[in-house]
């Protein structure tokens, strides 16, 4: 990204020369993001984030298709939930929500009963961003491809950490963040399969192939592009260091508090993600005295006095009291044994006390 920092003012859709210089920089980067996805170049729209391209993926496929029934799991990400609920409050879709089982999965099963003749897109999620459960993009996928709907999902939570081949899920859509795989934030990207119409949500010239106008981001898509293309180099041998140190997290903590429970499903999962209940203790309250030294987040949150407990782990059917002693932590490429070693001595240290 540094040499966007002094130079490469162009603007890339300028046939000058440092419009030239900084199209060729967008491409590059295009071209990373992609190879990271296992898809075309012309398949990926450069985005703000996350949260916008599971907007554009999502309200631009119902557009496309001028409405009809949507189905979405219970454990999505608001930036997936929110958007479904605000289309169907418009009445632009039907909308179904299949719940999951204890470790927060989706049975396939489950969605192909739910779907419909004028079932127009399901959209479910990678990788689960609380507890971390991997879910079947692949098998709802073929279930909906010889029916004609189209299957998005948001895996914000996944690239960088699982492999991640479009083609392999077989999905028509994906979302991408890039912070979430060490890019900067406020940047993102959209695959689209070649062929599959969607509707620009924000409307001016016709960046991005008519998808997204707006003058790209070259300075964040050359970070987006390094990221990935670290990602699909590195991927595979970072999971087994990132399981690795989860699995010390998780064992240190289970020999001062043997009676811990850990949320999610014990295979399909991501390997950074420890979501785990200490039982009696009040996760809020401990997050926040560790906040100095440790950043982690709760299973539950407090508004007006209230606890509201997290809708991920109440649809996983988990009890109230496991729920508000739920706390989440995650290790990432930069994580050592001696932070981990810490991290246990400063979490039973506080439950203890």
């Amino acid at each position: 990204m540094a040499p966007f920092l002094s130079a490469g003012f162009g603007n890339p859709s300028s046939v000058h020369v440092e419009g030239r210089k900084a199209k060729s920089a967008l491409e590059e980067a295009r071209e990373r993001t992609a190879r990271c996805l296992g898809c075309g170049s012309s398949e990926v729209v450069f985005t703000s984030g996350g949260s916008e391209s599971n907007n554009l993926a999502i309200r631009g496929l119902v557009e496309s298709r001028g409405g009809g029934h949507v189905i979405t799991s219970a454990v999505e990400h608001p930036a997936v939930l929110e958007v479904v609920l605000g289309l169907e409050i418009e009445g632009r879709i039907e909308l179904t929500i299949v719940g999951v089982d204890r470790y927060g999965r989706v049975d396939p099963e489950a969605v192909s009963g739910a779907l419909r003749q004028d079932t127009v897109l399901v959209t479910l999620m990678l990788a689960n961003n609380e507890v971390g459960t991997l879910q079947p993009v692949s098998e709802v996928a073929a279930l909906c491809r010889d029916r004609g709907i189209a299957v998005h999902s948001d895996a914000a939570q996944a690239v960088g950490k699982v492999p991640v081949n479009v083609v392999d899920l077989g999905v028509d859509l994906l979302s991408v963040a890039g912070h979430k795989l060490y890019a900067p934030k406020g940047v993102g990207a959209l695959y689209v399969r070649e062929g599959v119409e969607i509707m620009p949500q924000i409307r001016g010239a016709g960046h991005e192939r008519g998808r997204r106008a707006g003058t790209e981001n070259v300075l964040l898509a050359a970070g987006l592009g390094t990221a990935c293309e670290l990602a699909q180099h590195e991927t595979e041998k970072e999971q087994q260091s990132l399981a690795s140190l989860r699995y010390r997290l998780a064992a240190g903590l289970r020999v001062g508090c043997k009676d811990i429970v850990e949320h999610g499903h014990p295979e399909h999962r991501l390997p950074n993600t420890l979501s785990v209940a200490l039982p009696g203790q009040d996760a809020n309250g401990l997050v926040g005295e560790l906040a100095e030294d440790l950043a982690a987040s709760a299973g539950s949150a407090c508004h007006s006095g209230a606890t509201m407990i997290s809708y991920v782990l109440q649809a996983m059917g988990v009890e109230p009291g496991l729920a508000r002693a739920t706390i989440r932590l995650s290790v990432g490429r930069f994580t050592t044994e001696e932070e981990i070693d810490r991290a246990v001595e400063l979490i039973l240290a506080k439950t203890k006390g």
